[in-house]
């Protein structure tokens, strides 16, 4: 079996990206701890090239000191192994000084769909997120960039990005990836005790629950409310947010009829665990 080819710096990289470029180059983003859900990205690029870097970076600024940066799943060898399935061309796997250099001191500051929800629990993440993912579709200047709509409030300020920096790149959503119980896949699935994984499983029933309630007529603060108190009464140990945005421009939304999303964001043990879904 050959597996992908590994580059650490941003040279490195694009002296491997240049030849393939008049067919077009895709990147797929990634913090590693690769699963099903992150080949469903690199299959959605394959579709539109057979040209695709897949970057693996444990993005430090994303993380707050309190949060698991340190403890956060990597094992670069069965990364490799699981892009060699799907066919990924090359690994960009850059250390913390390659995207960082001594003296850093540009960092994006994001408002827009990055307001309310993640950022009101997690205030730093989404200027961390935008600053590396620019770097990133910078040092790449790939023609598409695939991400998962499982981090749905992420997709939009990665797409808002892309808009107001004028990046040559087209983003591509792709469905989120679940387990045979509906869990959404997520490498920090795999905190999860045998006990908390069974409470997760409940996670998206509970919010296909919201929705059917909001299809009979209950109001949105209503439905909210009833999916809080069932989420708790599943297990969970704390609710971080269940809410309705708009799918386009994540503003909240006071009544139903036009595209929406309904986020969730719960905890369990030591795990927080994040959904979304179309309404």
């Amino acid at each position: 079996m050959t597996y992908p080819p590994v580059v650490t710096t941003v040279a490195e990289l694009r002296h491997m990206l240049m030849p393939w470029r008049k067919d077009g180059v895709a990147l797929v983003p990634t913090m590693g701890a690769l699963h099903d859900g992150h080949l469903s990205l690199v299959e959605a690029c394959k579709k539109k090239t057979p040209h695709v870097a897949v970057s693996i970076f444990v993005n430090p600024t994303q993380f707050a000191p309190h949060e698991d940066f340190n403890s956060y799943p990597r094992d670069l060898e069965a990364d490799r192994a699981r892009l060699t399935s799907v066919g990924a061309s090359m690994i960009f796997a850059p250390t913390a000084k390659e995207m960082y250099p001594d003296g850093f001191a540009t960092t994006l500051l994001m408002k827009g769909p990055a307001a309310g929800l993640e950022t009101d629990f997690r205030p730093h993440f989404f200027d961390g997120v935008a600053t590396v993912v620019a770097k990133l579709l910078i040092a790449a200047m790939p023609d598409w960039a695939a991400f998962g709509e499982k981090d749905y409030q992420q997709l939009l300020v990665v797409k808002r990005l892309a808009l107001d920096l004028a990046l040559p790149v087209e983003i591509l959503p792709v469905a989120i990836a679940r387990e045979a119980d509906g869990l959404a896949m997520s490498s920090r699935n795999a905190y999860l005790t045998p006990a908390e994984r069974q409470i997760a499983g409940k996670l998206n029933r509970v919010m296909k629950d919201v929705i059917a309630l909001l299809e009979r007529g209950a109001s949105i603060a209503e439905a909210q409310t009833l999916g809080t108190t069932a989420l708790k009464a599943a297990g969970f140990d704390s609710v971080d947010y269940l809410a309705l945005r708009d799918a386009a421009d994540f503003t909240p939304v006071t009544q139903t009829g036009a595209p929406a999303r309904l986020l969730a964001a719960a905890r369990i043990g030591k795990t927080r665990l994040i959904d979304n879904m179309a309404v």
